[in-house]
């Protein structure tokens, strides 16, 4: 329904900054909650955050499965991310993605159980629980609305390998 608007690729200053909570649950916000929707289906992602259609606003949407294979589509205004305990975090080490460094995945361990609590579209308090690539997604999301990109936790080695990479995919789609 919503207006499919461009992502947003590293290096742009409004990924790198923390995005401003929400005050206000309003018609603007639910035109942004559709043109996120429509944005993510068309970029064939499982998740994306306001910022990365350059709004610095703490939200993301998502439509993912769990561990189980199980889909699960939603909001998040103003998430709040919990983590389990050290002693209680099983490592998901699968490879990661984000849409705004297109084409490029490593691999980044991360908890497999994660929760979310935040707001609706509406203001209604909202708890999200996930597990398998849905954790992942919860953290990857709410990573973009504190300013982080995926590949901020990689290794240097390994970061500078994959921004290489997309530089030089950038350059070869550039010359086509």
């Amino acid at each position: 329904m919503g207006e499919v608007r461009p992502i947003v690729h590293v290096g742009d200053p409004v990924l790198h900054h923390p995005c401003e909570p929400v005050t206000r649950f309003d018609d603007e916000l639910a035109a942004l909650v559709d043109d996120m929707f429509a944005s993510m289906y068309a970029a064939e992602g499982v998740g994306l955050a306001a910022n990365q259609i350059g709004v610095p606003l703490r939200v993301f949407v998502y439509d993912c499965p769990d561990a189980t294979g199980e889909r699960h589509k939603g909001i998040v205004v103003n998430p709040e991310l919990t983590l389990p305990e050290l002693g209680e975090r099983q490592l998901d080490t699968g490879d990661e993605g984000c849409l705004s460094v297109p084409g490029q995945y490593a691999p980044l361990p991360r908890p497999d159980h994660a929760t979310v609590r935040g707001l609706d579209a509406a203001g209604k308090p909202v708890t999200v629980e996930g597990t398998g690539l849905l954790a992942r997604c919860l953290q990857h999301e709410t990573d973009h609305l504190d300013g982080h990109l995926y590949i901020d936790r990689l290794p240097a080695r390994r970061r500078k390998r994959v921004l290489a990479a997309y530089q030089e995919a950038m350059s070869i789609k550039a010359d086509i």
